[in-house]
């Protein structure tokens, strides 16, 4: 803990006040192109990992990158995403997972998450996932995390689809989806090609394009 009061001294006496400027703009609002959904997990620092700054990204995190498929139930999942997209204007939605989950080291084996009740039943919303996968390979086992963990991604994508203000603005152009997988250990991103339904090396599938030129069709 200490280092974490020492970190919040250092910023205020060295880092801020060399961005003083940036963080006065932002005092009186936020305007982030990209509603960035990842995992919780300690090791996964979104502006790190995409060379972003404050207020260039809207992020929600939770164990296993979940979106739960929209519901008449509110959940803080549910009201991020609605303000996101309707409040805020964002038209990049990324959904990224990574490797060596445990979110989904438990969706291989939910019978091992009895004594977590709550998270048991979170990563409920991950078995379309690992029924897809069982359906390729047969009986799962952690030889399958890699598998399971991209099935999610593209799983969570199409629970985003069923967020009314997420559809609408799909359809009409102004959201872009993408699915993302982080590599921790190597730093590679992989971007889904929806073409060749593929995880691919993010400059594979972006190549130099702005994302203003990508369409849901090319990368999602």
């Amino acid at each position: 803990m200490d280092h974490v009061i020492s970190g919040v001294a250092k910023f205020q006496k060295e880092v801020f006040p060399k961005n003083k400027a940036i963080f006065q703009k932002l005092a009186n609002g936020q305007n982030p192109e990209v509603l960035f959904i990842t995992c919780a997990d300690s090791r996964i620092d979104p502006n790190l990992v995409t060379q972003t700054g404050p207020g260039e990204l809207f992020i929600c995190r939770n164990a296993g990158n979940i979106v739960p498929p929209h519901s008449t139930y509110t959940g803080g999942m549910t009201a991020s995403i609605e303000f996101a997209v309707a409040a805020l204007g964002v038209s990049h939605i990324i959904v990224c997972g990574h490797s060596d989950c445990g979110a989904m080291k438990g969706a291989l084996a939910p019978e091992k998450l009895d004594a977590l009740p709550h998270v048991k039943e979170w990563l409920g919303h991950c078995r379309c996932a690992t029924e897809v996968v069982k359906a390729k390979v047969g009986d799962l086992s952690v030889e399958h995390l890699d598998d399971v963990t991209k099935e999610n991604v593209l799983q969570q994508l199409q629970h985003l689809r069923t967020h009314p203000a997420v559809a609408a603005k799909v359809v009409s152009g102004q959201v872009q989806l993408h699915g993302w997988l982080y590599d921790i250990e190597s730093g590679d991103v992989l971007c889904h090609d929806s073409e060749s339904g593929e995880f691919k090396l993010i400059a594979e599938v972006y190549g130099d394009k702005p994302f203003a030129s990508q369409n849901e069709g090319v990368a999602e």
